[in-house]
């Protein structure tokens, strides 16, 4: 099991999201350096996408998760027979929605995160004075 938390993959998610914008400014898909770097960013959403809590995608019903996951998987073993257009509609269609749900999941872990601290944070001194 790997030692990287939800938090982790759903910022290296986000990462690849604005690391695919950032090619794309620099030419489109029919450049084959802009289409491979896009392509490897494809493929670090959907590994990170398999790796996070199944629980917690759960709670984004609206993703097609196991879609991005399955895009790894094409994307890795099948790259001589991946479509451009099938990319290009996955830059245009998926991808602002996962990145709407994954933003959604990064503030809940926050949240909760935030929630569980002060539930731990210890009673200083209930109410009495230092010394008595």
């Amino acid at each position: 099991m790997s030692s990287r938390h939800d938090e982790e993959r759903l910022a290296d998610i986000v990462d690849a999201i604005t690391a695919i914008r950032s090619h794309l400014t620099r030419g489109d898909l029919s450049d084959g350096l802009i289409f491979d770097a896009v392509r490897l960013r494809l493929i670090e959403i959907g590994e990170a996408v398999k790796l996070l809590d199944p629980q917690l995608v759960a709670s984004e019903p609206d993703v097609r998760w196991s879609d991005a996951a399955g895009m790894r998987d094409w994307l890795a073993h099948h790259y001589f027979d991946t479509s451009r257009a099938i990319v290009e509609a996955t830059i245009a269609e998926d991808l602002p929605a996962l990145e709407t749900a994954v933003l959604q999941l990064e503030a809940r872990l926050e949240r909760s995160k935030q929630r569980n601290s002060e539930n731990e944070k210890p009673e200083i001194n209930k109410g009495r004075g230092l010394g008595r």
